[in-house]
């Protein structure tokens, strides 16, 4: 698998994707050869593609219990084929290094290929619960630490979106009964991480309910247009970094001003922003879901009810 990018990068980085200690990594590199870094002028280590590469394979091959005396003894060919024999047992574990290699080669094929690979004995849950949060989480970190750039976060999230949605067409495809939504779904004002809101969509829709999906960006006076058609609806919002200027309280008070005027409306809060929100300072009719298997749970309650 050729990678293209002349990207760079300092042991630092090299620790934060591996996950190995930058001690541990020089000790490898002077003890068995397996990195060939360059130096700067001021005598700084600096990796390339094929130096993360190799060191992210060996990496895999050490956590499943290899010894790195052993794996030392393998070229860099031989190592390669190893990882991709240990796919067969530890899936996971393969694909979260094969869709990382996807990432900062911006390789929408390999992307598919492990995707594809997955799919053949796991269910969408499966793999998104398993594979794609983990490397969401990890990419997350790895953007604060400023380990990758932007576009590198965007083309591996714009992917994994694009899988939700196939995931979503076919659950809409499968449910040809006419009924009212029971969800509508958006992002609050100036919000743009969709995936987590995506896939709750998916998870309500699997679960035998209708969803209106409104989408990113979307002012609280906006969703009053929702209640003119479906009066009995569960308004559900994904707050990952916005508000940043308000509290999440303060935000439910404005829904509450311009939404609840007639009655109280059902709104179901998530995210990274909702985690420090204490529920008995809400309404009882805004819940904190804290997290996706809370969701699945709530929507089951909501089925048997």
């Amino acid at each position: 698998m050729e990678m293209f990018i002349t990207t760079q990068f300092s042991i630092k980085d090299l620790e934060n994707l591996s996950g190995v200690k930058a001690h541990t990594i020089r000790i490898w590199e002077k003890r068995y050869k397996l990195l060939e870094p360059t130096r700067t002028e001021t005598n700084i280590r600096k990796y390339d593609l094929h130096n993360l590469k190799k060191l992210l394979n060996i990496t895999l091959l050490y956590n499943n219990g290899l010894k790195i005396s052993k794996i030392a003894k393998h070229n860099t060919e031989e190592i390669n084929q190893l990882s991709s024999e240990l796919a067969q047992t530890n899936r996971e574990d393969y694909s979260l290094q094969a869709f990382k290699t996807a990432m900062f080669d911006f390789d929408h094929q390999l992307f598919t290929k492990t995707y594809t690979e997955l799919c053949a004995d796991r269910t969408f849950e499966e793999i998104f619960e398993n594979v794609f949060i983990p490397l969401l989480h990890e990419i997350g970190m790895l953007w604060q630490t400023g380990t990758i750039d932007p576009s590198h976060e965007r083309f591996i999230s714009e992917l994994i979106k694009q899988k939700i949605i196939v995931s979503i067409n076919e659950v809409q495809l499968e449910k040809s009964i006419e009924q009212a939504p029971r969800f509508a779904l958006f992002l609050p004002l100036e919000e743009i991480h969709e995936i987590g809101l995506l896939y709750a969509n998916y998870l309500i829709l699997s679960s035998g309910f209708q969803t209106a999906y409104l989408g990113t960006n979307i002012p609280i006076k906006s969703l009053k247009y929702i209640l003119k058609h479906h009066s009995k609806i569960t308004f559900l919002s994904y707050f990952t970094v916005k508000p940043d200027t308000e509290s999440i309280y303060h935000y439910i008070s404005r829904f509450e001003e311009e939404i609840c005027v007639q009655k109280p409306v059902d709104f179901w809060i998530m995210g990274y922003k909702v985690q420090d929100v204490i529920p008995a300072k809400l309404p009882k009719h805004i819940s904190v879901v804290s997290s996706l298997k809370d969701l699945s749970a709530k929507l089951q309650k909501l089925k048997l009810s």
